[in-house]
Parts: structure tokens; C-alpha cells; sequence
């Protein structure tokens, strides 16, 4: 999630993305050396404020090339939980056939907790880190 801090603020775009690579694990399995591939082929965000989940089949992007994100319309404590719908293939070795796994699995990750907050501005005559502190900086 971008950005990449205890808190978002509120009105404006919450950057998230994930990697797609797929995964390969190679395993035993009754005496036969298998590859499985798993890659993920669906992302479902859910941004934990009652909103409709954003479903998609883009990995996303960092800042500035985003493109999925999330704007939180209300101050709160929020998680965003990511379920990552794959689909596979395996190989068992001395074949060079892949061959397709039915059906798909899912993997479910929640980010820590964050605030949703509002952030104000204002000019002042003089830096706010002055000791003492302006009159116009509290």
C-alpha cells in the first residue's frame, strides 16, 4: 500500500499493488520429484469500510504508473485485506508436459491497521520549529 506509513489520508488515493509472480514449489510425492506453478490470476481488495470490494485481474503499480487504488471517504482505523485467487500447473520430472491443476485455490493476507486521518494547513510567519514555538504554529 502506498503510501507506505501507519496512515492515509482521507479523500485522496490509497495506492495498493502486489506481485504477480507465480510460485513454484518442487516436492516429492510417492517417490516422483513434482513442480507445481501456481500464478495468480484474480485480486480481491477489500478496504474495510463497508465498501464494495474492488475486484481485478491487474497486479497494480507503485506510484506514479497506479492504477488500482481506494479513496477513503471517512476518518477510522481501517485494514485492507487482499485475497488472491491461483490457478496452477505441475510437472512431474523426466516429463517436459505441464499439465493444468482443476479448479483454483485462494490465499487471504490483511494489512497491519491504519488511520484514515485529515490533515490541515496553514501559512505562518516564521518556522514552526522555533524554540520557543510562534504563536502561530500551535
Amino acid at each position: 500500500m502506498q503510501p507506505a506509513a501507519d496512515w492515509v489520508l482521507v479523500n485522496k488515493e490509497t495506492i495498493v499493488y502486489t506481485d504477480p509472480t507465480p510460485v513454484t514449489l518442487t516436492t516429492d510425492l510417492l517417490g516422483y520429484q513434482v513442480t507445481v506453478e501456481a500464478t495468480p490470476i484474480r485480486f480481491t481488495y477489500d478496504f474495510g469500510d463497508g465498501g464494495r470490494p474492488l475486484v481485478t485481474t491487474d497486479p497494480g503499480a507503485p506510484y506514479p504508473a497506479f492504477e488500482t487504488f481506494h479513496v477513503y471517504r471517512a476518518l477510522g482505523t481501517r485494514t485492507i485485506t487482499l485475497t488472491t485467487e491461483w490457478s496452477g500447473r505441475y510437472q512431474v520430472a523426466g516429463s517436459p508436459v505441464w499439465r493444468d491443476v482443476d479448479g483454483t485455490a485462494q490465499t487471504t493476507a490483511t494489512s497491519t491497521p491504519f488511520e484514515v486521518v485529515e490533515r490541515t494547513s496553514k501559512l505562518v510567519a516564521e518556522l514552526c520549529t522555533a524554540v520557543p514555538t510562534p504563536d502561530d504554529c500551535r
